[in-house]
């Protein structure tokens, strides 16, 4: 029996190790880049051509306080990102995502956005924003957690800034200032 360990072994050290944890370099992570992007964000609930569309709202009246943004609607969007304010400032992508009111007493949504870029350096590139978006509040943070194209890997933070909002209506338009962190490609 003995004999038999020692034999097995004197086998398993003669046999070279081929596995591709012995073969593989160190990890080195890729240089990260940092980019800030300025934009504005147009949210229409209202008229002939909404880019907020309530796709789920609860299914009892109590939480419906004459507001178009109840606790627990749904909306899918399609929002024109632009360079300026106004529509007419050149339209350079658009955040297509969905949010929810999440917030009981304080209008509170979450929000995923796939903010994508069909113009300049970045077109067809895009960054993923998924956070707590307290929309009462004038000024707040959202986090940016992934992106694609040239911001593949992406990570950082959106400050948003109400420009306009109808509190009646639902629609707003959003300054963004974001800073993206992600690696060079």
């Amino acid at each position: 029996m003995e004999r038999r360990l020692i034999l097995i072994l004197a086998l398993c050290r003669a046999i070279p190790c081929q596995g591709y944890y012995s073969q593989s370099k160190p990890y080195v992570p890729p240089r990260e880049k940092v980019t800030k992007l300025h934009f504005f964000f147009h949210d229409t609930i209202s008229g002939k051509n909404p880019t907020a569309i309530l796709v789920a709202r609860p299914n009892f009246a109590a939480v419906f306080k004459n507001t178009p943004i109840p606790f627990g609607s749904v909306f899918a969007t399609d929002d024109p990102i632009t360079l300026g304010p106004n529509l007419t400032s050149g339209v350079i992508g658009n955040a297509q995502g969905i949010w929810a009111s999440t917030g009981q007493d304080v209008l509170t949504l979450v929000v995923y956005w796939d903010v994508g870029f069909t113009q300049g350096k970045f077109n067809g590139s895009s960054i993923t924003m998924f956070s707590r978006n307290p929309i009462a509040q004038m000024e707040r943070e959202v986090a940016v957690v992934g992106g694609r194209g040239k911001f593949r890997m992406a990570k950082g933070f959106a400050q948003l800034k109400t420009y306009f909002a109808d509190f009646t209506t639902g629609d707003a338009i959003v300054e963004c200032n974001v800073t993206v962190i992600y690696h060079r490609v």
